[in-house]
């Protein structure tokens, strides 16, 4: 092993004790370097779950790859007392545990940084600006895990301990995250894997001189909140809002979408009397047969949904057509990754704005709703029913990997208030009192025809649904005033749309001059960026945190009262914004700019920043 050519000519010793840097409390990320499949996803949560408990704002974000095992994983947990959780940029304290990474992972920090790690791999040779804490893993595991076959899972453990002690994190609040995350069916690992624990921070008591400015202390900004997945969230949002239908393939990242989604409904859907489910859960042979059931269950008036990815979406794209046209409801969670093809199944993107917004071929538009956060995709998945069903239209939820797989903190999710929304559906009832319909027919200006749904009693609920050329009373129809009606119908049904979607978020900072706006995760970028601006360079800042297309009339304003408008976007084309122009005058798409990330990782702050400041000049 080589030194780096540009570290300062000094020893370990000599950094820590000559140059010791300030402490720095409960502001700083750990990252985790191991391998796939090793068991260390356990252990990571713990970590988490342990500083979380402590009541430091946390955030957890796995970077794994797209196969079963061996290849490298890392782990990033950012505690923030200012309670940013977007991920940061710099690592500030490295576990080194994966041998075929361990030497890129150290020549990537920062100095001042510190690195846990395995003993033989001798890291402390390569670099004199870190403080290094060598840790016989091997020598630790034995003595606890008596089987040879479970100790690579329960080596992991241990570096739970020697962090903890190396922190000042709580051992009691590491033993309460652990048992909690193995349950009480599994009291026997709990207990071995607590015994790793304990020897990883005996070791350290023991062995290692902490030398680092990094500590963990007690708050109290974690009351009341909770961690959870996206995926998750949304899962428990779609079983509020009633749905009775599932149709998915499965597809990274979105399968632990459907998968949640039927543990809840496996065990609150069933009727009380004869025990038999009260839904429906298809696993297709592929996406384009899961989105033609989905269609088809929102026909017969179920409440349907599927969950995929881009992939997914490009293979639905004609079935999503029919349902624009025919005007089904059906919600499409698409939880994003990166493309184009097959991509890279296991890193986050937010590559699907411009193809959800527009999929099908002709004049198409849907509603895409933007959750940022768990308790958004819990609250709009419940509302991406309500939608899908008033105006009779596909919508979309576009999530992102980052969202639904990694670990967030989040506010109680809160209980629905409000009943189903099931639009303008007409009873039996109604077509007596009525004598009939014609179902494309606009009656309230609104462009929302009325419906029937199958099996509704009465001689005139019947009607063709097409989706060739009709007219307003569903009869095929070559007309070109019928189609231009139609057509013209649909486009007004979407301005209805348009006012009853979330409204965004906006901060405005008096006289700023510059704007800045994003949509979905990008939220936690932008906020913490807008800080750094002020701090760092003097520099105010408004935000405007997008929620739904088609846009709201709030943007034009908001754009208006600003020299010039960034606009942040997850992907290499700036879809976000091409979007914006699609819908914006001249004089508006002129002050708007340009910021974007797409290599796979969460975007950072960091990075927002750097682009700002360099289109500024600054």
């Amino acid at each position: 092993m080589q030194a780096s050519p540009n570290v300062p000519p000094m020893s370990a010793a000599q950094y820590a004790h000559d140059e010791r840097p300030q402490r720095v409390v409960n502001d700083f990320s750990i990252q985790v370097a191991t391998v796939n499949g090793s068991g260390s996803q356990t252990a990571n949560i713990v970590l988490m779950r342990s500083i979380f408990q402590m009541g430091v704002p946390v955030s957890g974000k796995n970077l794994f790859p797209s196969n079963i095992a061996g290849l490298p994983t890392w782990f990033t947990i950012r505690a923030s007392c200012e309670g940013y959780i977007g991920r940061k940029k710099e690592i500030d304290f490295c576990v080194a545990m994966n041998p075929e990474t361990a030497q890129e992972d150290v020549m990537k920090l920062e100095p001042g940084a510190a690195v846990v790690y395995d003993a033989p791999l001798r890291l402390n040779e390569l670099r004199h600006d870190l403080h290094f804490y060598p840790v016989p893993f091997d020598q630790l595991v034995g003595p606890v895990c008596p089987e040879p076959k479970l100790r690579k899972l329960v080596r992991n453990m241990i570096y739970d301990g020697v962090v903890a002690h190396l922190l000042g994190i709580d051992l009691e609040e590491t033993r309460k995250a652990l048992y909690k995350q193995f349950g009480e069916r599994k009291r026997k690992a709990a207990e071995m894997n607590w015994g790793a624990v304990v020897a990883g921070r005996d070791y350290a008591a023991a062995h290692l001189e902490k030398t680092d400015p990094f500590a963990i202390e007690p708050m109290d900004r974690t009351a009341g909140k909770l961690i959870i997945e996206g995926n998750t969230a949304a899962a428990l949002g779609c079983l509020f809002a009633g749905v009775t239908v599932l149709t998915w393939y499965p597809i990274t990242p979105s399968s632990s979408l459907a998968e949640a989604l039927i543990h809840y409904l496996g065990r609150y859907r069933h009727d009380g009397e004869t025990g038999k489910a009260t839904y429906a859960v298809v696993q297709a042979e592929d996406e384009l047969a899961s989105i033609g059931m989905a269609v088809g269950a929102g026909w017969a008036g179920a409440r349907s949904m599927t969950c995929t990815s881009g992939p997914g979406i490009s293979l639905m794209s004609e079935f999503i057509g029919l349902a624009y046209y025919a005007e089904i409801p059906v919600v499409i969670i698409d939880v994003q990754r990166v493309g184009p093809s097959t991509g890279l199944p296991t890193r986050t993107m937010q590559g699907d704005i411009l193809s959800n917004a527009l999929v099908s071929h002709g004049d198409t538009m849907h509603p895409v709703l933007f959750p940022s956060s768990p308790e958004e995709c819990f609250t709009m998945a419940q509302a991406a029913f309500d939608l899908a069903e008033q105006f009779q239209t596909p919508v979309f939820v576009n999530m992102d990997l980052d969202l639904g797989m990694n670990n967030w903190m989040s506010d109680a999710l809160p209980y629905p208030e409000t009943p189903l929304q099931r639009g303008k559906v007409l009873t039996a009832a109604d077509l007596e009192r009525l004598g009939g319909f014609a179902r494309y027919k606009d009656v309230d200006g609104d462009g929302v025809p009325y419906r029937t749904l199958p099996g509704t009693r009465h001689p005139k609920a019947a009607y063709f649904t097409r989706g060739t050329g009709h007219n307003e009373f569903a009869v095929y129809s070559e007309r070109e005033d019928d189609w231009i009606q139609n057509m013209d119908r649909l486009a007004r049904k979407l301005e209805t749309v348009r006012g009853r979607l979330p409204a965004p978020d906006t901060q405005l900072a008096g006289g700023a001059k510059i704007g800045l706006v994003s949509a979905g995760t990008s939220r936690y970028a932008m906020e913490e960026s807008r800080d750094q601006l002020s701090r760092e360079y003097g520099v105010d800042a408004s935000w405007l945190r997008l929620k739904a297309f088609p846009f709201p009339v709030e943007l034009a304003g908001f754009i208006d009262r600003h020299d010039r408008v960034y606009v942040i976007d997850q992907n290499r084309d700036a879809q976000l914004l091409l979007l914006m122009r699609m819908n914006m005058s001249a004089e508006r798409i002129a002050k708007l700019r340009s910021v974007r990330y797409y290599g796979g990782l969460p975007l950072d702050a960091r990075t927002v920043t750097d682009s700002i400041v360099s289109q500024e000049g600054l």
